[in-house]
């Protein structure tokens, strides 16, 4: 799990400029819905994973569906297409320095919800704003320095080329503040605002963005309700009143049924299946399942056997966990996902041989291994049980003569083993902090998610500048090629064995238009109308 989930748990080319962007600060989809019709209001259901409404300290998904909506930021995705960035309150931005400088245009028609007009200076306060809190989100922009180029113009520098950037900006952590109004109520954007800002409480009963709606209350338990921006600067927002519920996966789709106009944005597959006179839409979700087998050998003599874990490889029946996933579930063949740049293709998927996995298992000189498999117990992600994957990867070790014992924990205290890299053997998921493959340089040795798993920068030094590589590639093409080359040696060398991708898939009324799953801010209300 990504750090995105932890915040969670914690509250419970040198010198060529490329041009990217058109005029017009909005996306071409952003403009495509009739205006609203007066009294309407939209019903989302969402098993809350909310801890505030402050973009800067915000990093949970429905914490980004509430922001998505307040907060402008300055690019954003075209839709679900989290391989396009386009503008929003910048209308172009260029890449100077082999990617070290970006310098974004703002839409002089951009304005907050008071009317005050959107500047640089609001920009530049709300960034270095978020870094300075030093919450969770700070690490999106870590390593930036953001400056004003005159009323209009955003600088950001940083020592190593970011062609992650535009992907990063678009997280509603970013989102724009009015100046002025959040430091008249406690905010900074000082060196030490992470103990001298007192915004966060006002900003989780008021909103000061620009965004198409703005904060009407506010429950982190049990609902939030966004009403229309009368000011907003863009195509007038399809809803007067949003009202975004805390409400049970199964519980979401009975509410479905009888609603007016109304979302339900957790279901599994198979809970959609009872479901009639409503529209089930479904994808693959970027939460990428995976399991570890752990390379340090003083955690495990087992694990770390290399030719071990290329037995756990082919031990695992893959077509077998997507039938446990449901419908819409896809094989990933790498860490990063299949809707990402960089990710690999089908092809690439790893195969169920069991007659290969006994090979391997013969040719490690274990005999009769036996491990243990730690997974949070009591929890789903895109409506698979860890516990049920688990005991299926279980089944299928057993058939190649590996003995797993299953080792669920409560979350709080998988977590901490996970975290420690103490587990033999662990089955978690990542969820993507930003949609860009920089994000899975996690899984590098020597990495955050690489450490868990044991596995150090000493013992593959070339997979490490591989990695360090791949983070400076500013060219797409290039970029794309490094790694799916990183994610292919990660798969010949590393500890990881990626394993599904589950279905994300939301239900609503039949008279919705545009409903899709999002894999950030789980419902896209700027289209959805």
């Amino acid at each position: 799990m990504n750090r995105r989930f932890f915040s969670v748990l914690a509250a419970s080319t040198s010198g060529v400029a490329l041009l990217f962007g058109a005029a017009g600060g909005l996306p071409a989809s952003a403009a495509s819905h009739p205006a609203a019709s007066g009294g309407r209001t939209l019903v989302i259901d969402n098993s809350f994973s909310l801890v505030t409404a402050d973009p800067g300290h915000m990093f949970e998904n429905t914490g980004e569906l509430v922001d998505n909506a307040m907060y402008d930021t300055l690019v954003t995705f075209d839709g679900n297409n989290f391989k396009k960035v386009v503008p929003l309150l910048a209308t172009s931005w260029q890449v100077l320095d082999g990617g070290r400088k970006y310098v974004f245009h703002l839409d002089p028609k951009a304005k907050f919800s008071d009317g005050t007009p959107v500047t640089s200076a609001d920009v530049v306060w709300s960034e270095q704003r978020l870094v300075n809190l030093k919450g969770n989100p700070s690490v999106l922009l870590g390593g930036e320095t953001i400056t004003a180029e005159g009323p209009e113009t955003v600088v950001f520098t940083s020592a190593q080329p970011n062609p992650a950037l535009p992907y990063i900006l678009p997280n509603p952590s970013t989102g724009v503040l009015e100046k002025s109004v959040v430091t008249k109520h406690g905010g900074t954007d000082a060196a030490d605002a992470s103990t001298k800002d007192t915004a966060e409480n006002w900003l989780n009963n008021h909103s000061a963005g620009s965004g198409p709606y703005v904060m009407s209350s506010f429950n982190v338990s049990s609902q939030v309700v966004l009403t229309a921006n009368p000011n907003y600067w863009g195509p007038k927002p399809a809803w007067s009143q949003v009202v975004v519920r805390n409400v049970n996966a199964p519980e979401q789709g009975l509410d479905v049924e009888r609603g007016t106009y109304e979302v339900g944005v957790d279901m599994s597959p198979s809970q959609t299946k009872s479901l009639s006179g409503v529209q089930v839409v479904g994808g693959a979700s970027p939460n990428v399942f995976f399991l570890f087998t752990n390379d340090n050998p003083k955690v495990s003599k087992v694990t770390s056997n290399k030719d071990f874990q290329k037995a756990v490889r082919y031990a695992i029946n893959y077509k077998g966990l997507l039938q446990l996933a449901g419908a819409g579930a896809v094989q990933s063949p790498g860490v990063i996902p299949t809707a990402y740049n960089g990710s690999l293709p089908a092809s690439a998927d790893s195969s169920y041989n069991l007659r290969l996995a006994k090979s391997w298992l013969a040719k490690s000189g274990l005999k009769h291994p036996a491990v243990t498999l730690s997974y949070p117990e009591s929890f789903q992600s895109n409506g698979i049980d860890f516990g049920d994957l688990a005991a299926r990867v279980q089944q299928d070790l057993q058939q190649a003569g590996i003995t797993a014992t299953l080792a669920p924990a409560s979350l709080t205290v998988a977590l901490q083993t996970y975290r420690a890299g103490t587990e033999q053997i662990g089955l978690w998921y990542w969820g993507p902090d930003f949609p860009e493959a920089a994000d899975y340089l996690n899984f590098a040795p020597g990495a955050l998610v690489g450490l868990r798993a044991g596995w150090t920068a000493k013992m593959d030094p070339g997979l490490v500048a591989l990695a360090g590589r791949a983070a400076s590639v500013v060219n797409p093409a290039a970029r794309q090629a490094i790694f799916q080359t990183f994610q292919r040696d990660l798969n010949a060398q590393g500890p990881f064995v990626t394993l599904v991708q589950g279905a994300q898939v939301v239900v609503g009324t039949k008279n919705l238009h545009n409903l899709t799953p999002n894999g950030l801010w789980e419902v896209d209300l700027r289209n959805l109308y």
